[in-house]
């Protein structure tokens, strides 16, 4: 499939300058991560607020819990974005990673009228019974200033046999109408940046933000296992999402607060 390379100069002129969402914006063609790399820069003591970087190819993507991902070359929109958070208490930081995944569910939506789910925390799932995943996110605090990096891997162009994770899917794959990543690019960075603002606004998760999430959502109201660290095993009805970003799980004889795990939709018989 012919992939057509990002266009810096394109999305720069609609996406940076005064009047635009975003202050500064960078293609290059690898990277290991694109997360690394701002959070370096930010430890360089580069003021990153508002600063993207997109990559063509990333040789070594971060996922939670340390985990690593490749993928072809052009087939992802991987992509970093700068967020400074001195305006929201920290309890409220763990919402950003859930408003990233409301820009990027609302994008799909309106770009190719996909109905996607976000599997609490990080995923965006499609295809099939919503088990595939599409598109993956990671925050992470530049710390010690009070500053998050938020980076999203959304698949694209790749086919099953590029695909790093049996349970992976594309936008291809899915038969998406558009799989031009400069327009996915625009529409997710805009979607995102207006969703940051209210963020900021309201100093954590606004209404509009809970209700949407709670839109999208495939994990609440649904019976999950979620696999914390440590070993713990919980499993139950998956309730709400509380103020902090956490996950609440139901036992049946408890009330559960998950901040992280993996967490897996049980089936009626599971």
């Amino acid at each position: 499939m012919n992939v057509s390379p990002l266009d810096a100069t394109a999305l720069r002129d609609g996406l940076t300058g005064s009047g635009r969402p975003w202050r500064a914006l960078d293609v290059v063609a690898e990277t290991g991560s694109t997360n690394a790399d701002l959070l370096a820069r930010s430890a360089a003591a580069e003021d990153i607020d508002g600063a993207v970087l997109l990559a063509e190819h990333q040789t070594a993507g971060r996922g939670r819990h340390g985990r690593s991902w490749v993928a072809p070359a052009g087939s992802q929109l991987a992509l970093s974005v700068g967020v400074a958070a001195d305006r929201v208490p920290a309890s409220g930081w763990g919402w950003l990673t859930l408003a990233t995944g409301v820009a990027v569910a609302d994008a799909l939506t309106e770009v190719s009228g996909l109905q996607v789910g976000l599997k609490w925390p990080n995923d965006v799932i499609a295809g099939a019974d919503q088990q595939g995943k599409l598109a993956g996110i990671l925050a992470e605090v530049a710390a010690p200033k009070p500053l998050v990096v938020v980076g999203l891997g959304l698949n694209v162009t790749m086919t099953a046999q590029q695909a790093p994770d049996p349970r992976a899917v594309s936008l291809a794959m899915l038969d998406a109408a558009v799989i031009d990543r400069n327009v996915w690019a625009d529409k997710i960075l805009r979607n995102l940046a207006a969703r940051i603002a209210a963020w900021r606004a309201a100093g954590g998760a606004d209404r509009a933000l809970v209700a949407d999430y709670r839109r999208h959502s495939c994990t609440l109201g649904a019976r999950v296992r979620a696999e914390m660290p440590g070993g713990r095993r919980v499993e139950g009805l998956a309730r709400s999402i509380d103020d902090t970003g956490r996950l609440v799980i139901d036992t049946g004889g408890d009330t559960v607060t998950v901040s992280a795990g993996d967490v897996t939709r049980l089936r009626p018989d599971s």
